[in-house]
């Protein structure tokens, strides 16, 4: 499974003076979150590298003015569009997309991603598979130094 959203832009300061506006993502694989930041150059070269091998959607201009909070958004969402629809229109996950996300790359019998899903193949959904036993909210026992003073109540 694989869902990627891009939330929110940001700056990044790069020199001691100087910032770039980077685009926070959330990649979501195989029950594993983690995030990363992005500049919009960054999409734009993951863009060249993907038209040559497959079908894209096209890709949010960049002639907009930096500054302005509005236009930030509207790229933003473009951006998150764009990764979507790369999902969407491809059969397999391109690798050049996974090497962006830093996600490990399938193997070679998955097929038919689509947003936010994929589908295994036989051998990998079989009831046999690991699959989490218990699961706990929060644990009763361990509670960070902030929160022991504050509460005396412990667990309900």
């Amino acid at each position: 499974m694989i869902e990627v959203c891009v939330p929110s832009v940001g700056h990044e300061l790069y020199k001691s003076d100087k910032t770039h506006t980077v685009f926070r993502m959330d990649v979501l694989f195989n029950g594993r979150r983690h995030t990363l930041d992005r500049r919009y150059s960054e999409f734009h070269a993951l863009h060249k590298l993907l038209k040559k091998t497959c079908k894209v959607p096209d890709f949010p201009p960049k002639r907009v003015p930096n500054w302005m909070q509005k236009v930030q958004e509207h790229r933003r969402q473009g951006l998150e569009a764009y990764i979507q629809g790369v999902l969407w229109y491809n059969t397999d996950v391109p690798k050049e997309l996974l090497d962006f996300l830093k996600v490990r790359h399938f193997h070679k019998e998955i097929k038919n991603c689509s947003v936010g899903s994929l589908n295994l193949t036989a051998e990998e959904s079989s009831p046999l598979s690991h699959k989490a036993v218990v699961g706990f909210y929060k644990d009763c026992y361990i509670l960070p130094p902030e929160t022991e003073r504050a509460s005396t109540s412990g667990c309900n």
